[in-house]
């Protein structure tokens, strides 16, 4: 098998972007790299290698995900382990980061629904003198953050508890992020076979209009902010306008709307205070 064949592969299993998972399996597996590629010499793979790559087809061709099949899927500046009991990080979550690096420095972070810790874990780098505590009702899911947190420097500074959101929560902090499941229950099903067979649908699942972990957690959250406190939340498309009318019944203000790249409405945040 060369290059050209393992692209040809990936297509016949229906691969969106063939070209881009052949170049990651050639990384992954042969060791090339991408300058490698780019010299235009030929690639071709010892029989162990074809046999992995053959392997890596089948379970594309089935529906998993490249990344689940890997394990491991990089998000900000890190790479970060999978499990099945975590969402993949995805870089419309980075919008997160980037909206709390437009606030003030928290020196406490509380993450609801950790997963792989990626949103908490990043956010430590980048305030090397805060603290944090991220949560996850799936054990596996705190398990992977705990590993995820020593493996890119930060265990020192995370906790990270198995909670239903704030079951075990103790303590204020300055900032509490969340990407909380937030796709209609009745949509799941036409979701990706990637993502709905592979991701843990409890991580998905936000009720039957998708905005039920909102309606429970905008009440909640001012009970464990410090006072100037901020909340940056996750949201599904076309839900800025219900969220903003959760946030006033929970007496809160929605500060501002952020836009992930492709320019849809993705975070919010919200302050509690004078209304």
């Amino acid at each position: 098998m060369n290059r050209t064949d393992l692209i040809q592969k990936l297509r016949n299993v229906g691969v969106d972007l063939p070209e881009l998972e052949a170049r990651i399996l050639c990384e992954e597996i042969a060791g090339l790299t991408r300058a490698d590629m780019l010299g235009g010499a030929p690639v071709t793979f010892t029989p162990d290698q074809t046999q992995r790559i053959n392997s890596t087809i089948e379970r594309r061709a089935a529906g998993e995900s490249l990344w689940r099949i890997l394990g491991y899927r990089d998000f900000w500046k890190h790479r970060f382990a999978l499990s099945p009991d975590t969402l993949e990080p995805r870089p419309d979550t980075e919008t997160l980061i980037e909206t709390v690096l437009k606030a003030p420095p928290p020196r406490r972070i509380l993450d609801l629904g950790t997963g792989t810790g990626c949103i908490l874990i990043s956010l430590l780098h980048e305030f090397p003198e805060a603290t944090g505590v991220g949560v996850d009702i799936a054990q596996g899911a705190v398990e992977t953050a705990q590993f995820n947190a020593q493996n890119c420097g930060v265990g020192h500074r995370a906790t990270f508890v198995r909670s239903n959101w704030f079951e075990h929560v103790e303590g204020k902090f300055d900032l509490i992020v969340s990407n909380p499941p937030y796709i209609p229950a009745p949509e799941i099903r036409n979701l990706q076979k990637e993502v709905q067979n592979h991701d843990p649908i409890r991580a998905l699942d936000g009720g039957i209009d998708g905005l039920e972990p909102y309606k429970f957690l905008l009440p909640r959250c001012k009970n464990y902010l410090e006072a100037g406190g901020r909340v940056v939340m996750e949201i599904g498309i076309g839900q800025s306008e219900d969220l903003a009318r959760l946030a006033d019944d929970a007496g809160a203000t929605l500060v501002r709307i952020v836009p992930d790249l492709g320019g849809v409405p993705r975070a919010v945040e919200i302050a509690y205070g004078d209304k």
